[in-house]
């Protein structure tokens, strides 16, 4: 599994502008050259010979330039930086001291770093214990205490030097303990660093190395030379007169600056995202928001893999014409050796003219699943990859750009955060996510351009804005439309997304919810870092990790994390339909209920006789598949909603959702077990003259294409948008 680059590849400054307004891309080659960037309207990005295709359409009369590439590394692993360390005269003696939690200990880590030009010293841990380093001018020693460490157990670990004896020692002590281990050593000429950098969680300020995978807290250089603790857990308050510099990491958690509280405010900011808002070692249990016990939180999780930028200088710019319309679009990457595309979406201008329809690009969650390493990619899927000429870059195959919030780090917690300021593979068109042997295995992106590539085949006159668009502009953005459409899986929004939204509909919009598994998980962000969206897996959900108790409540804003269902904002509240229940990536149909018979619906099933509706599609081979959704009053369902059409005879692998179950065999709302495996299509007015059309399927818009866009899931989704748009 490699982490060499791609031949070529790059990331935008955001995923979408307005016409007037300019891209700037961000291009890096495996090995420089020469390359071309050429525009391109995307159309459709199913490689599968029986589908749509992928296609574009060439406008490279808009853009077209030569470039010479050169190679831009990524710098994955997060830390601290303490540009002005504390100075003290260097034949003074010191302590450097933190407490440590290691999340793995397979490896040299560094935990506390000081550098200055004339010396340097670096607290280290291993599977081995605790050892440091000292190098001045003319000399270096090292020290360890050879006695091994346990993950997950928090430890004090500290380095004492003194110039006059030469006396330098090493310590750690675990904090349930009051035995520790320590060794010492003497050595001529000591000399220590003053001034300099500090770094946490990395040693090498140059270009950062040994990067710690686990929890810091309390670092801290102390005047004199500790020799013990008789108290392993003693506070930064306790030790204030002893102070050069101590970091109480329990203040702005909701930033990336560090706070000392030392004489000398050495303050210092945080690289790469590392995830605060986590209990520290004295976490009380009292309190689970951070909020409301602020010196329960004193921790950062740091983590070797962490990535909030790729940090790449800017390779070209593109400013949007005035008069190119609102749509999918692509920057084409070509070199001898390979390509890439980058994808991007260009709104209408800010005073219109406004189509009747938008979609809303589900960019929050295409960020969430960006770049997710899956266990089921095999020999047999990169076959199929090759056969079809699909997009042939795998995330299990390129760890370098980072993973998903699917993934894990390596001390098996959690990946909280996810940046877009970095080469997202699994947004390209023509991406397989899976070896779908009913079907092409699309999903995200790639599966929402089944629909872009519908609404351009019947002619719908249409715009596109993103999630990101949405949460900074809210209904606004919306509200000149007659329709809203979402794509096959909206799963994770913000508190702005949901508003404006739940405005929209109130306010006498029409929104179309053509996917499954929607308006499930919060996530948060913050105006300082609008490229990162932050997620806690709080209890509840279908989850592959979940946050440690304590840590529900998000660092960038301090609200709870997790489900929106947990806080009170269950997807049937918008939609009328919520997640019930997921299978393997595989479908069957829907059968039509008597109401779809109704006078009152009769426009809806114009020119469909049947009673079955999707037994076909390119995901998962039907059209209601994989994840599904069913009405239900318990969790908002509005009273007028009704039921057009469920799903019938679920497969195996079809199985209620754990946020159902208050027992394998019992339902929060009474239903048996197994008559949760299904899917709706569901209806209902507003009071105010809007109304929603809800599918209940992420697999519903896969089945758009039937002998070409026809069938009756294309016929159905056309008369519901022609009534939607129409005045």
């Amino acid at each position: 599994m490699s982490t060499q680059q791609l031949p070529i590849t790059g990331y935008l400054d955001r995923f979408s502008h307005r016409p007037g307004e300019t891209f700037t891309a961000f291009v890096s080659m495996n090995t420089p050259g020469p390359y071309r960037a050429r525009l391109a309207r995307v159309l459709s990005g199913d490689p599968n010979p029986h589908g749509p295709g992928v296609r574009f359409e060439d406008l490279s009369s808009r853009f077209d330039a030569a470039f010479t590439g050169r190679r831009q590394e990524v710098r994955r692993g997060s830390y601290a930086i303490v540009d002005r360390g504390p100075t003290h005269a260097p034949d003074a003696a010191r302590s450097w001291t933190v407490l440590a939690r290691a999340g793995v200990v397979d490896s040299e880590q560094a935990l506390l770093t000081q550098e200055a030009d004339d010396a340097g010293v670096v607290l280290v841990l291993s599977a081995n214990g605790a050892s440091a380093r000292i190098r001045w001018d003319g000399g270096h020693v090292a020290v360890a205490t050879g006695t091994p460490v346990v993950a997950a157990r928090w430890y004090r670990v500290w380095l004492a030097a003194d110039p006059a004896s030469g006396r330098v020692l090493i310590g750690q002590q675990p904090l349930d303990s009051i035995a520790p281990a320590s060794a010492a050593t003497h050595t001529n000429g000591l000399r220590l660093p003053t001034g300099g950098k500090v770094l946490l969680a990395a040693e090498n300020p140059a270009a950062p190395t040994g990067h710690f995978t686990g929890k810091l807290e309390d670092p801290a250089i102390l005047r004199g030379f500790v020799a013990s603790w008789s108290d392993p857990g003693v506070t930064l308050g306790a030790l204030a007169p002893n102070l050069l510099a101590g970091w109480d990491l329990s203040r702005g958690i909701d930033t990336q600056i560090i706070t000392d509280i030392g004489p000398q405010a050495c303050a210092g900011k945080l690289i790469n995202s590392p995830t605060r808002a986590v209990v520290g070692m004295r976490w009380s249990g009292t309190e689970q928001c951070w909020r409301h016990a602020p010196s329960d939180y004193g921790a950062i999780h740091f983590h070797d893999d962490d990535l909030s930028d790729c940090g790449w200088r800017a390779d070209f710019t593109w400013t949007v014409p005035d008069d190119l319309r609102s749509g999918a679009y692509a920057l084409h990457l070509t070199c001898d050796a390979g390509e890439d595309w980058l994808p991007l979406y260009v709104l209408p201008k800010r005073q219109g003219p406004f189509a009747p329809i938008v979609f809303l690009a589900s960019t929050f969650t295409y960020q969430a699943y960006a770049n997710h390493e899956r266990a089921s990619i095999d020999d047999g899927y990169f076959e199929r990859v090759a056969a079809w000429n699909a997009y042939p870059h795998n995330p299990n195959r390129h760890h370098t750009y980072g993973h998903s919030t699917y993934n894990k780090h390596r001390d098996g917690s959690g990946i909280s955060f996810s940046t877009r300021y970095r080469p997202i593979l699994t947004m390209r068109p023509g991406f397989l996510t899976f070896n779908d042997p009913r079907g092409s295995g699309m999903r995200h992106y790639p599966a929402d351009l089944h629909l872009l590539a519908w609404l351009e085949a019947k002619g719908f006159d249409f715009d596109i804005v993103t999630d990101e668009d949405l949460d900074e502009e809210s209904v606004a953005l919306i509200a000149p439309y007659r329709a809203v459409l979402t794509g096959s899986h909206p799963e994770y929004h913000t508190t702005g997304t949901l508003d404006a939204l739940s405005a929209y509909t109130k306010q006498g919009g029409r929104l179309g919810y053509l996917g499954g598994n929607g308006f499930y998980w919060r996530v948060t962000r913050n105006k300082a870092t609008p490229h990162l969206i932050e997620l806690r897996r709080a209890e509840g959900g279908i989850r592959t990790w979940a946050a440690e108790p304590g840590e529900y409540y998000h660092q960038t804003d301090g609200q709870l994390g997790g489900l929106w269902r947990r806080n009170r904002r269950p997807p049937q509240m918008l939609a009328g339909v919520g997640f019930s229940c997921q299978a393997a990536f595989e479908g069957t149909y829907y059968r039509r209920l008597p109401a779809s018979r109704e006078a009152r619906f009769v426009w809806m099933f114009d020119g469909i006789e049947e009673d079955v509706l999707g037994d076909y599609g390119q995901s998962g081979g039907g059209a209601a598949g994989f994840e599904l959704d069913r009405a239900d009053p318990m969790l908002g369902t509005p009273d007028n909603a009704v039921i057009l059409a469920r799903s019938e005879n679920p497969l195996p692998s079809f199985l209620t959702v754990p946020e159902e179950l208050l027992a394998n065999t019992t339902t929060i709302n009474g239903e048996p077990v197994p008559d949760l495996a299904r899917g709706e299509i569901v209806y209902f007015d507003t009071p105010s003259g809007g109304a929603v059309f809800s599918v209940g399927s992420i697999t519903f818009c896969g089945s758009l294409w039937h002998n070409g866009f026809e069938g009756p899931i294309s016929r159905l989704l056309e008369n519901v948008v022609r009534r939607f748009s129409a005045v």
